[in-house]
Order: structure tokens, then sequence, then C-alpha cells
């Protein structure tokens, strides 16, 4: 009989299976890597988002503008100064805007603080366009007193949620505004929670508490800007 050299159907079985585990290696691995990556990106992606928030912030207080609003819809009402400091909300004209930039006109910045998707709290922005001072005539209702210093302060509305508002921060714990009044010494400086003063605060700390503390991850916190305006905007500036 003539006798051919060929392969088994067992050799054939154990060829099969052992590129079938090579295969199944290989895919875990890249799996594997793919995942990493993912979560590297991810972790980049929220650093960006909380240094991102915290520029704009900066950028948007740095390039605040000393403008009045009318406190009241009767021609000849009296005029305040265009801030509003709560402590979770604040209201300002600034020169920088996050669609614009620096270039940009100028807007009126709302900041307020609101349930997030599923859980926490999230800070939201919006930005309405600004001309002068009739261009915000209705948004202050009337004056009011502070009842521990006397003196008179503007009355804002809250501020609402718009359907173009941005989401600077999400996935926060809290949020609170302070703001800070420039005293002589020996003080030299007093915190509010709550602004109630006809002027202009020297500076504002945001305070964010992260909802999920991650080692690994930039973690949102307090920030403190200084106003650079000095003056009073009721004397200094005119439209």
């Amino acid at each position: 009989m003539k006798h051919e050299r060929g392969v088994t159907l067992l050799e054939l079985l154990i060829s099969i299976s052992l590129v079938s585990m090579l295969s199944l290696g290989v895919m875990y691995s890249m799996r594997v890597g793919i995942d990493a990556l993912g979560k590297v990106n991810d972790r980049f992606i929220k650093n960006r988002r909380v240094l991102g928030a915290e520029k704009a912030l900066a950028q948007m207080l740095h390039g605040m503008m000393p403008a009045t609003v009318e406190c009241g819809n009767q021609p000849g009402a009296p005029k305040s100064v265009m801030f509003q400091g709560d402590p979770q909300a604040m209201r300002f004209v600034s020169s920088y805007s996050l669609n614009e930039g620096a270039r940009g006109y100028p807007k009126l910045v709302e900041f307020t603080v609101i349930p997030g998707e599923k859980e926490g709290f999230r800070m939201i922005v919006n930005e309405i366009p600004y001309s002068s001072t009739p261009s915000l005539r209705g948004l202050c209702v009337g004056i009011s007193s502070d009842p521990s210093t006397g003196q008179p302060g503007p009355l804002f509305p809250p501020v609402p949620p718009r359907p173009d508002s941005f989401i600077l921060a999400d996935r926060l714990a809290g949020v609170q505004f302070f703001y800070r009044e420039t005293l002589p010494a020996p003080l030299y400086e007093r915190w509010h929670t709550k602004w109630l003063y006809n002027k202009l605060p020297s500076a504002v700390r945001i305070q964010m508490l992260p909802l999920e503390q991650t080692p690994a991850n930039l973690q949102t916190s307090s920030v403190t800007i200084p106003i650079r305006i000095t003056a009073n905007p009721l004397y200094a500036h005119t439209d």
C-alpha cells in the first residue's frame, strides 16, 4: 500500500484550539487597553472641565463692568449698582463672554445653582446682551435697607434657568458664594453670604464641593477672585 503524509483530525482540533486561545488573549489585552484609555480620557475631560470652570469664573469676574440699573419701571426711578450677590446666585455685567471671549459685546451674566439631572447640584450661567442702563430696566424691583447696617441695597428677582443656560459645573454636593467688604483698619475686611450694599464687593469667593471625592481627579474647591473696580459705579459710570 502507498502511504501519504498528512494531518490527523486530532492535530487539526489542537491547532484550532491554540489559535482560538491566542486570539482570545489578544482581544482581551486590546479590551483592557481600550478601557484604560477610556478612563484616562474621561479623567482628562473632567480635569479640563474643572480648570475651565475656574478660568471662566475668573475671566468673567475680572471683566466686571461698572454698570448701573434703574430700580423700578417708572421714569426717574433711583439708580443702583448693577450687582446681585446672594448665597447661591449672582448677577453683574461683564466684558467677557463664554461664547465670544473677551472680544464680544458686554453681557449681563447670571449665576445660579439648580438640582442636578440625577443627584447633587449644578451651577449654570446665563448670558444676556447688555448695551446700557435702559437695557436692564425691570431687572431691579426695588431698594431695601440692610437691617444690621441700614445701608440701602437693590432687590433682584431669582435667577431663572433658561433653555440656553450653560452648565459651568456639575455633580456638586453644594455651592455657595461669599462677598468681601473692604473695611478700614484694624478690621480690613469682612465676608458676607448676601450682598446688601449699593456698591461692588472687593472680591468674590465661590465654594464648590464635589459630590465624589476621587484623589486621581482634580477637585472643585474654593476660588477667590478679586474685583478690580474700586470706584462706585454710581459716580464713576454714566450711560
